[in-house]
């Protein structure tokens, strides 16, 4: 029989407009390999922007539930044509957040609430958008392994419990009591892999996508309900962008290792969205004050610091257990960010000039990774084709055992 027991996992970063990088490659993937990617990979992970291309590449087509809706150059266009709508032009967006900040804190009039809508985005053009690109697919219709992240913000909705086994709440709520009702990170899982799998939670790829794409400061929460089948029974989460605490090695140590039997290897791909994490110099830290380290003029140094510190404690260890079968795909924004060519940092700039620019650093970050990005391809469509190997042999199998009792009846 072939060897069947590579597992591959696909990280895609979270990062707003930013999320056309991942795009461009998976459709250059698909164009090498000539194989959609659900074909190729076993378990989709990632946040934010990166889970609505996990999630739009695992939608089912409706005349065949087993074969793909959409292929990567589908979500390359979604990208093109909704990034406009979801990310208008709004250029008082931050003076709107300064001014109901101000209003909190000082006046309380509530016509300056509804007026400003606290600097968010309308979710609306979003949930439009993703209610058109899934659906009704449930998490549970997804073709191939598929893990949405989530940051549960309202803890009211849990009950503390004794440990046991697999809760899909990160941490396990126990009867110790060390994590009670505060906030909590969720794993909405559908695996569906064949050893040790799980029922999947009964949740809408359009609720858990738009929770998992909330982005502090740019939209609201998102209030949605989530079904278990187990004692939790229905759940309400209160979620904003699972970027908030996963990057591949929370990925790998909070929702895929338990799934990976001991006699398989794990293989990730990580596709990033650019590296956009500055330096700080001491000077400029220490004159931000209490605001300045939030306050976007600077880039929201805190709250970009707080987005990646974990990956920068745990990327080195994590290297090292993967070793050779850790293949990442990335580059910083901000080492050239004076370049002709350079694209925005910014999440949300959708304009026109912007997306060619991130199409050339998409261009360039290929250019740079031409041969690692041919083993990837070879990597992937022998996944495949041992996995098709399998099943046939399987078929064979099963027919030789069938052709045999029908003799034996004979």
């Amino acid at each position: 029989m072939a060897d069947s027991k590579n597992i591959i996992a696909l990280f895609n970063y979270g990062g707003g407009m930013r999320g056309l990088i991942p795009a461009y490659f998976m459709a250059k993937i698909e164009d090498a390999t000539g194989l959609r990617m659900t074909d190729m990979v076993d378990i989709f992970t990632g946040p934010s922007t990166g889970a609505i291309l996990n999630a739009g590449l695992n939608v089912p087509h409706a005349d065949d539930p087993s074969r793909p809706k959409y292929r990567a150059r589908h979500m390359v266009k979604f990208y093109e044509r909704e990034g406009i709508n979801i990310f208008p032009p709004d250029r008082f967006r931050e003076f709107r957040a300064l001014i109901h900040d101000f209003n909190n804190r000082t006046m309380k009039i509530n016509q300056l609430n509804t007026l400003f809508r606290k600097g968010h985005y309308d979710p609306a053009y979003l949930g439009k958008a993703l209610k058109a690109l899934y659906g009704d697919t449930r998490l549970s219709d997804s073709i191939k392994s598929l893990v949405i992240p989530v940051y549960n913000i309202d803890g009211e909705q849990l009950e503390v419990v004794e440990e046991a086994g697999e809760t899909g709440d990160t941490p396990v709520h126990t009867q110790n009591n060390f994590i009670d009702r505060g906030g909590h990170a969720v794993w909405l899982k559908n695996m569906r892999l064949q050893l040790r799998k799980r029922p999947s939670p009964d949740v809408s790829l359009y609720d858990a996508i738009l929770a998992s794409t909330a982005a502090p400061t740019y939209f609201p929460c998102h209030h949605f309900e989530v079904g278990y089948q187990d004692e939790r029974g229905t759940r309400e989460f209160s979620g904003i962008d699972g970027s908030i605490f996963d990057n591949p090695c929370v990925s790998y140590h909070g929702a895929i290792r338990q799934h990976v039997p001991e006699d398989h290897k794990l293989k990730m791909i990580m596709l990033g969205t650019g590296h956009t994490l500055r330096s700080i110099k001491k000077e400029d830290w220490n004159n931000f004050g209490g605001l300045g380290v939030v306050d976007p003029v600077n880039d929201l140094p805190l709250i970009n610091i707080l987005f990646h510190a974990s990956e920068t404690a745990l990327m080195e260890s994590f290297g090292e257990e993967m070793g050779d079968d850790l293949y990442v795909f990335n580059k910083s924004m901000v080492l050239d960010i004076q370049k002709p060519n350079s694209p925005s940092t910014a999440i949300d700039d959708a304009s026109p000039d912007n997306l060619a620019r991130l199409k050339i650093f998409f261009e360039e970050m290929m250019e740079e990774n031409k041969s690692q990005f041919d083993e990837v391809c070879h990597v992937l469509a022998d996944n495949r084709d041992r996995k098709e190997e399998v099943k046939a042999e399987e078929k064979a199998e099963s027919r030789n055992i069938f052709s045999f009792f029908t003799r034996k009846r004979l």
